[in-house]
């Protein structure tokens, strides 16, 4: 899949298996719930997240993983970077968060938004990695999480976009382990449970596809979902918007990937 450039060439997505960066139409979302950690810069004025009926507001606001909130920006447009729980180290996501909700809060976002200039003007595309990624936008690696490598591969395998569906038992099977204790060591390394993280890995899986004109009942059974009702309710419930929102809201967005073997 190759993405789509439109006429509109300050929407666009880099997407790898570890980051995502978008910059494009905020829409109308009701509450979300992302898996992952959540970093909004607004491209323009200031920003508004309510998170259990409090709000943060400023240029840059951090949400952590599973956490449900709304979002409101005095711009149309809006800037997120999601920050995948399970690759990176919880000292650096504080450190990082300190920088965000402390007096640097400023600097972060003008570094941000310097980057998704530099990114639009370079005309930067596919192939990055994941620390050219946090070097950019954040002007540091940002270390990597210490994880069982058993429960590493697992969470890579949730990454693929084959859209088969994978189950517990076949990664415990996979990583010579007992289902009960693979389920245990899986929530104790990442913080969550394997079908939470697996519901978070197919949801994510339609961020490759939102430029495409596609048959939405088509993609929810190639991206590993039963039917269109559950597709439907899991993508409002991660992303606040319905998947025919996202899609109509991405027409003009271009997609470049980490990874050119991606491309489908």
């Amino acid at each position: 899949m190759h993405g789509r450039q439109g006429p509109d060439l300050g929407r666009v997505m880099l997407i790898s298996p570890q980051r995502v960066f978008y910059a494009g139409l905020l829409g109308k979302p009701r509450k979300r719930c992302s898996g992952g950690y959540n970093v909004y810069a607004a491209i323009h004025g200031h920003l508004r997240v309510l998170i259990d009926g409090r709000a943060a507001a400023g240029e840059v606001v951090l949400v952590p993983p599973y956490v449900p909130h709304s979002v409101e920006s005095e711009h149309p447009s809006i800037i997120c970077i999601v920050i995948e729980p399970e690759t990176v180290a919880p000292a650096a996501m504080a450190s990082l968060s300190a920088r965000i909700c402390g007096p640097g809060a400023p600097d972060v976002a003008r570094y941000i938004r310097s980057a998704y200039e530099n990114l639009r003007l370079e005309a930067r595309r596919t192939g990055f990695t994941t620390p050219e990624f946090d070097r950019w936008f954040f002007g540091e690696v940002l270390a990597d999480r210490e994880i069982d490598p058993r429960i590493r591969r697992a969470a890579v395998r949730l990454n693929d976009l084959s859209g088969r569906r994978m189950t517990a038992i076949e990664c415990a099977a996979a990583a010579s382990l007992s289902p009960s204790r693979f389920l245990h060591l899986f929530k104790e390394q990442t913080g969550i449970s394997f079908r939470a993280f697996r519901a978070w890995k197919r949801a994510r899986h339609l961020l490759h596809y939102v430029n495409e004109d596609i048959n939405l009942a088509h993609l929810a059974q190639d991206i590993g979902y039963p039917d269109s009702t559950h597709f439907s309710h899991s993508i409002r419930r991660f992303y606040g918007l319905a998947p025919r929102t996202i899609f109509s809201g991405s027409r003009q967005l271009a997609i470049y990937r980490s990874d050119p073997g991606l491309h489908r």
